[in-house]
């Protein structure tokens, strides 16, 4: 009669499984992702860093553009010519050559200048916003990398753990000390953590894959050698400095106040000078011909344009008045959010030598059958959860860090500008 403690052989070959699919779980091979630092060199050649560039060179050229003064405008007028009478073919015709010139007067060219000059100067302001948010983005996405492939590495070794225990469930039953139901829960417990362990890996090879994308790395990452997680910003305190949004708010307003004296500005009339040379055929003689034209602002007093620009710069305003009010707000709530998140930090690290050391001596209990199989998982799962919860912990100070960086105008754990 077969021992009802004898190891049921589908148990045995699900264990080995188990810990076959384990040995061959990692990659064979790795290329590491550069370090953070080297990456963000490497950010002027991305998409956004290269559209942010381009607009401020069109607007670098809007400038360049705005001083150049309007090209004259050459006329010939032939005048008594091929009438009648006297006035037959061009005997008594009197020929004009003579050139116009916008005099642009009110001083049109200098407020088109300061114009262009306003929003060059936004482009830039954004240009540079626009590397702040790369910086971040590019932070974030390394950081979710190197996070997704440590809990990969937490699964493998929570899988390792969760067989050895099932092991030595199996063991217990064999010699008599536990029921079967042991071993069936040992079993169940060990294809968690595989499938566990499965999910994992393919959220770690969906971070490498978006790292790799936003990076333009030409090979695909398989690893992260340099820590970006373990990284503790630098002590940060409220600046008193101008956030980027609130610079590029201010710049908009600026810009928009000038478009208001442009438009005052076109609203008067155009004045042109003009000066000629006229030929008398019946004389054989010649003339200067000057003259100035003036429109009249009988009609168009250009008061829709006026109103629009008046309307737009107290929208700019509105804008400046909230980016204000929340920026300093934002800034004390980002570092109250990086300290609480370091302190978290260093509370998960306590919890985590806290739970492997009552994992350690859970496992020496139930070797020595004074625990139970219910203690045991229990000061199992505590473990594999604070180890996970060390390393959300220190996603959430990089994500602290990188919206303190954004709203001081500064790359994630650099200086600021």
């Amino acid at each position: 009669m077969p021992s009802p403690y004898r190891r049921p052989p589908r148990i045995a070959a699900g264990c080995a499984m188990v810990a076959l699919a384990t040995a061959i779980a990692g990659p064979v091979w790795a290329d590491p992702a550069p370090a953070f630092e080297a990456l963000l060199q490497q950010i002027g050649a991305s998409p956004t860093m290269a559209e942010a560039d381009a607009l401020r060179d069109a607007a670098e050229a809007r400038v360049r553009q705005a001083r150049i003064r309007p090209n004259p405008t050459l006329a010939l007028d032939v005048e008594n010519a091929f009438g009648s009478g006297p006035f037959e073919g061009l005997g008594n015709a009197e020929t004009t050559l003579g050139v116009t010139q916008d005099l642009e007067l009110w001083g049109r060219r200098s407020a088109r200048v300061d114009v262009a000059r306003a929003e060059a100067e936004t482009a830039a302001l954004r240009r540079d916003l626009a590397v702040v948010d790369a910086a971040g983005r590019l932070a974030l996405v390394y950081a979710e990398a190197e996070a997704a492939e440590r809990r990969s590495q937490l699964a493998e070794e929570a899988l390792s753990v969760t067989l050895a225990d099932a092991r030595a469930a199996l063991t217990l039953v064999e010699e008599g000390r536990e029921p079967m139901v042991r071993a069936l829960q040992g079993e169940s417990e060990a294809a968690t953590a595989r499938a566990t362990l499965d999910e994992v890996q393919a959220e770690r090879d969906a971070a490498f894959a978006r790292l790799t994308a936003a990076a333009m790395l030409p090979t695909p990452v398989t690893a992260i050698e340099v820590s970006l997680i373990d990284r503790v910003p630098a002590a940060s305190m409220v600046s008193s400095h101008t956030t980027p949004i609130v610079r590029v708010a201010e710049a908009e307003r600026d810009a928009a106040e000038r478009r208001i004296a442009v438009e005052r500005i076109q609203s008067r009339p155009d004045v042109s000078a003009s000066v000629g040379v006229r030929h008398y055929e019946a004389e054989d003689a010649t003339a200067l011909t000057v003259g100035l034209s003036l429109a009249l602002p009988l009609f168009d007093r250009n008061r829709g344009n006026i109103d629009a620009a008046q309307a737009e710069f107290r929208a700019a305003e509105a804008r400046l008045r909230g980016a204000r009010q929340e920026a300093q707000a934002d800034r004390n709530a980002a570092v109250a959010r990086l300290n609480a998140s370091s302190s978290r930090v260093t509370a998960t690290d306590a919890g985590v030598a806290a739970a492997q050391e009552a994992y350690r001596l859970s496992r020496i209990g139930f070797d020595a059958g004074r625990i139970s199989q219910l203690e045991l998982r229990s000061s199992r799962a505590a473990l594999i959860s604070s180890r996970n919860a060390a390393v959300d912990a220190r996603l959430a100070r990089v994500r602290a860090e990188i919206d303190l960086a954004r709203l001081q105008g500064r790359a994630p754990f650099g200086v600021v500008r």
